[in-house]
């Protein structure tokens, strides 16, 4: 039995994807900071709930401790948890504005990662699927024009933006440290969720997609990207 955490579930994305891997077969934990919110999720897809902040050290060293103590290994984790933070001119976002931000999309997925890392080396076959943003690319923001077919909707949101690009880095560094795994970073697309109002032109179900596929990548899969 695969056993899977995936963070910031209660809706969107995240639950979709909890959706699907409960339907393959996983285990899931899925994660939230919000008690009654997590537990009526996993109710909805038939996974487990796990109270987790992505963005306080304790409350991730004590969601670790409960997935060793129910399950004894992580197969696959899935840094799903993410803001958009505050959309203005690049002139007018404040030192504040990027520390809440990174605190949950870039430092939230290195507590989670450090956290569990102990108990995917106890799996067969480790996954960590963190989940990225074409607004994080160099090359996008760099011209936006040019690369329309790959990142059709782009915003100029410096918290956001630079944060994804920060998970980019973070992904390939993890990677590179730990051939063992497989270490990816994916875009799911402008999905339609609260993060941006809905006004997403996928779906979940097609926005979930490659969340889900590289969860399910073997050990001779890629690792890296």
């Amino acid at each position: 039995m695969t056993t899977t955490l995936i963070t910031g579930v209660n809706k969107g994305l995240g639950l979709e994807t909890a959706r699907h891997l409960t339907r393959a077969g996983h285990t899931v934990f899925l994660g939230a900071r919000d008690a009654r919110r997590g537990t009526e999720a996993a109710r909805a897809v038939g996974a487990r709930p796990l109270l987790i902040d992505v963005t306080d050290g304790d409350s991730v060293a004590a969601a670790a401790a409960t997935v060793r103590e129910r399950a004894g290994r992580l197969d696959v984790l899935i840094n799903n948890a993410g803001v958009a933070g505050p959309v203005r001119p690049v002139d007018e976002i404040t030192a504040a504005d990027m520390l809440e931000v990174y605190d949950t999309n870039v430092f939230g997925a290195v507590r989670v990662t450090h956290a569990f890392l102990p108990l995917l080396r106890k799996s067969a076959s480790p996954v960590v699927v963190n989940v990225s943003s074409g607004l994080g690319s160099l090359a996008v923001a760099a011209d936006p024009a040019a690369h329309a077919p790959l990142v059709p909707f782009w915003v100029s949101s410096l918290p956001y933006n630079s944060s994804k690009a920060a998970l980019n880095m973070i992904t390939t560094l993890y990677a590179r440290a730990l051939p063992a795994m497989r270490i990816n970073a994916v875009d799911p697309g402008h999905t339609a969720t609260d993060l941006n109002g809905h006004t997403g032109a996928q779906s979940v179900e097609e926005g979930a997609d490659i969340i889900v596929r590289m969860a399910l990548t073997g050990p001779d899969g890629p690792t890296g990207g």
